[in-house]
């Protein structure tokens, strides 16, 4: 049998992801412990065997082809299917294991994370859930490639990231101001006036709830003294449990952070929301794991777990 031109060299394919992955050769040649010239000449064959040129020079770096990017593509999707393979196969009974890979964006708290990840750690079968960190605009990379299944997130895919991922919305709450004790029982006459003035800790400017709670004060004529801007919430959390000033926290997990941070309530920041989604490469949800976070996150924000205010 006559062999096929066409046949495609996996170990030259895997050369080439990982050149766009590291954008460079010397990334790459770090990465998988070859020489410059060595990846070079196997990207030349790879090249040559598909008949169209893969990466072009940009500064320093090399960049896809639009030929290129297509072929990312199917590269990631056969490494993905390449590591489950090896995941299923794996001895000790991991065939009937199910992984789920999820995103998880810097701003949102962890602990409604936890909470919403939880359906599907109940799920029959068993799980092996992989978590990662980082602002939607890393995780949204992560989900081009199919590095996720899922990214957790306060605000929609914005349409300035150029990625067709689409946003599920899982649902919203209220959002309330807390703070040390001492500190929320000195601003609690006179709220929200009060806040004028008052030490405040937020999320970055690039946030959704950020943009929420600057149009709030404006429309409050507030002008808070902002002493802190945190891109994660758990550090966030720690400077007010240690008295540095007021947070916004969603009500949905108000009440924990009564009785595990020692916060108190000092009121509402009516009608700011905070909204939380499930970010995916694909409209329709195949993964049974995303597919069951999605169909119960609803009741997690039915419950009406708001905190409640001190006597």
């Amino acid at each position: 049998m006559a062999a096929n031109p066409k046949r495609l060299n996996y170990q030259h394919l895997f050369y080439f992801w990982t050149v766009v992955r590291t954008g460079s050769l010397t990334g790459a040649s770090a990465e998988l412990n070859l020489s410059m010239p060595t990846i070079s000449a196997q990207l030349r064959q790879l090249e040559q065997r598909l008949g169209v040129q893969l990466l072009a020079r940009a500064g320093r770096g090399l960049v896809p082809t639009d030929a290129g990017r297509t072929a990312f593509r199917y590269a990631a999707d056969i490494f993905r299917l390449g590591r489950e393979l090896t995941d299923a196969l794996a001895p000790g009974g991991a065939a009937q294991a199910l992984r789920l890979a999820v995103g998880i964006d810097d701003v949102l708290p962890k602990e409604i994370a936890e909470r919403l990840l939880a359906p599907a750690l109940a799920l029959d079968r068993s799980l092996r859930l992989v978590c990662q960190e980082g602002t939607l605009e890393r995780l949204t990379a992560a989900l081009a490639v199919n590095d996720l299944d899922m990214a957790l997130s306060d605000a929609p895919v914005p349409p300035r990231l150029g990625i067709r991922a689409h946003s599920h919305r899982l649902g919203s709450c209220g959002v309330s101001w807390m703070g040390a004790r001492a500190l929320a029982r000195k601003l609690r006459a006179g709220f929200p006036g009060s806040l004028t003035g008052a030490p405040v800790l937020l999320p970055t400017d690039d946030t959704a709830i950020r943009r929420a709670l600057n149009q709030w004060f404006e429309r409050q004529r507030l002008r808070p003294h902002v002493v802190g801007e945190f891109e994660d919430y758990a550090l966030l959390r720690e400077f007010a449990r240690a008295g540095e000033g007021l947070i916004p926290v969603p009500d949905v997990i108000g009440r924990l952070f009564q009785r595990e941070a020692g916060l108190a309530l000092l009121g509402p920041a009516r009608p700011v929301e905070a909204e939380f989604y499930a970010v995916t490469m694909h409209r329709d949800i195949s993964h049974p794991a995303v597919a069951e976070i999605c169909a119960r996150a609803g009741l997690l924000f039915s419950r009406g777990a708001g905190p409640r205010a001190a006597a």
